[in-house]
């Protein structure tokens, strides 16, 4: 069933990097930014909408919870083929840049679990 739900997560992978190229071009730089990040963003949205609106079917999320579980090590292999060494060359401002993204990602998991609900037990 690995097929269900390819066409959502392609869609969503081309409307990501489509928008990680615009927003490489917005500024100035020659590069995808985040396409892939936004791609997974517009995949939750998708599912959640599905979701909600009662048009998730059991084929279809079996088949994006199997490309779920293969996502991993395609991010990991394509932050592998990145040039890391150029970007820490690059100075103090990739490593800022980094470190300030993962603390608002620590600060956005604790607002996140509050805000829905995690961690509660009745």
């Amino acid at each position: 069933m690995a097929i269900y739900g390819t066409a959502l997560l392609s869609a969503c992978l081309l409307a990501g990097l489509t928008l990680g190229r615009c927003l490489g071009e917005l500024l100035g730089v020659d590069a995808d930014i985040g396409g892939v990040g936004i791609a997974m963003i517009l995949l939750i949205l998708g599912c959640d909408w599905l979701y909600r609106s009662g048009r998730m079917k059991p084929p279809t999320e079996v088949g994006i919870s199997f490309w779920g579980q293969i996502y991993v090590p395609i991010v990991v292999a394509m932050a592998a083929s990145q040039n890391v060494l150029g970007a820490l060359s690059g100075g103090l401002m990739a490593i800022l840049a980094g470190l300030a993204v993962v603390m608002v990602c620590f600060v956005l998991v604790g607002v996140l679990v509050r805000w829905g609900g995690g961690g509660e037990s009745s």
